[in-house]
């Protein structure tokens, strides 16, 4: 088993000891993302639409250092501070991922996220 740790300042640093991601062999775990922008380190902020575009140009980043793309993603865990919120992140979501392609989801409710955001996003990628 090969393990790789993946880093790119295209994505927010790590707000604790975790890795951005980790490749083992042809397997990527992306760490959960959540909006901050990697080039102020500031938390978007503005509505839960900007939020998951933010979270998303975080997870494709990490993907690039990793030389992989989403459609290399086949599974995504979704979590959410307010249920409510489930239709919005849906319509940013599904400009990422085709419907006929996406990958294996989850999206739970969680009382807290880190930094009190209301979304947070993982992955995990095959090559």
């Amino acid at each position: 088993m090969s393990k790789n740790i993946i880093y790119t300042p295209e994505a927010p640093q790590p707000v604790g000891p975790y890795s951005q991601a980790i490749l083992v062999d042809d397997t990527l775990y992306v760490s959960g993302q959540i909006a901050i922008d990697p080039k102020t380190g500031d938390l978007v902020t503005r509505d839960i639409e900007a939020q998951t575009h933010q979270v998303m140009k975080n997870l494709q980043a990490i993907l690039s250092a990793a030389n992989m793309t989403l459609d290399q993603v086949i599974k995504c865990s979704v979590f959410v501070q307010d249920m409510a919120m489930y239709q919005r992140i849906n319509q940013v979501y599904s400009e990422y991922f085709d419907d006929q392609k996406a990958p294996a989801r989850e999206l739970v409710e969680v009382s807290n996220l880190p930094k009190y955001v209301d979304v947070e996003i993982s992955l995990i990628a095959h090559k």
